[in-house]
């Protein structure tokens, strides 16, 4: 049921290009890089247990490099945005050296001031524009061949690299690099006392996450031509925590959920300005009460008992 599911979605994305007076294909995009983003924190959170307040540091950073490549250095896009993915992972790799040793709000408040600083530095680069952001970042041509001003080729490439992405998180957690993680979540002691280097797969995992997490800020960049600081801004970690939650944490797919509703709200009730912010805590905390495990897990359940 859930593999029928999923080639319906993929059927169902793969038209969105023909049919534009329905579903935009740029807000498609967007939705397409938030659960990218959503999935790569859904598995440093739901799989790792490690609370992360600063992913929007990978992120942003990896639009900034992105934006940085493709405009100033001049190098196509499937460069520039293997840079940015790049860079992200080595600052994952730096983070996690700092904040694995710590476990619950002191890892998410290590995470949160090193997001922070990161936050101030591109505020205070002179590449980046500060407030004004790094602005018209060409497309370019990917591989010589395919045009990206085109939005029917950029849709078709984010919508390959998001679905890559994905896949790659599901192999990650059924795999036995991720039964190993799931199990230092569950009792890090006993997988310690049988031999495992929690501090290296704890490591493996945030670069991971990074990684992931950068590649898709590195697609919204050349999506909407622009690296701006709330790309990068706390604010945006505290949203993919949300899309998290609602979506399901030890889900694979779950945050995906969480996020296209979380974009969905933004963009269509964006006329009524800060009573978006108060629809979402709303359905945020309908969510809690009545689905403690997320929307994913609840329909997981449900299905479960259906079952003979």
């Amino acid at each position: 049921m859930k593999r029928v599911a999923i080639l319906v979605l993929v059927a169902a994305l793969l038209v969105v290009p023909w049919v534009p007076h329905l579903l935009y294909p740029v807000f498609v995009m967007k939705l397409l890089c938030m659960a990218l983003f959503a999935c790569a924190y859904g598995l440093l959170l739901g799989f790792g247990g490690m609370m992360s307040f600063g992913h929007a540091a990978f992120f942003g950073s990896a639009a900034y490099l992105t934006g940085l490549a493709a405009k100033t250095w001049g190098l196509p896009p499937e460069l520039a945005l293997l840079v940015g993915t790049a860079f992200a992972a080595g600052l994952g790799a730096v983070f996690g050296a700092l904040a694995i040793h710590r476990q619950g709000i002191y890892l998410a408040m290590i995470t949160l001031a090193l997001a922070q600083m990161v936050y101030f530095i591109f505020l205070q680069l002179p590449f980046t524009g500060a407030e004004d952001g790094l602005q018209q970042i060409p497309r370019g041509t990917l591989l010589g061949v395919v045009d990206l001003r085109s939005d029917f080729a950029m849709y078709h490439l984010v919508l390959a690299l998001t679905l890559a992405g994905l896949w790659l998180i599901h192999r990650v957690v059924h795999s036995p690099f991720g039964h190993v993680v799931v199990a230092i979540r569950e009792h890090e002691p006993r997988a310690r006392s049988l031999g495992y280097p929690v501090e290296r797969y704890k490591l493996m995992l945030f670069v991971l996450s990074a990684g992931l997490s950068g590649l898709a800020g590195a697609m919204k960049a050349i999506v909407f031509q622009v690296a701006a600081l709330t790309d990068v801004h706390w604010h945006l970690s505290g949203d993919v925590v949300l899309m998290a939650l609602l979506g399901g944490l030890h889900t694979v797919f779950g945050p995906a959920i969480g996020a296209a509703l979380v974009v969905a709200l933004q963009y269509y009730l964006d006329a009524f300005g800060g009573w978006v912010t108060l629809v979402t805590g709303l359905i945020f905390m309908v969510c809690v009460l009545c689905f403690r495990s997320g929307i994913a897990g609840a329909f997981n359940a449900f299905v479960a008992r259906r079952r003979p």
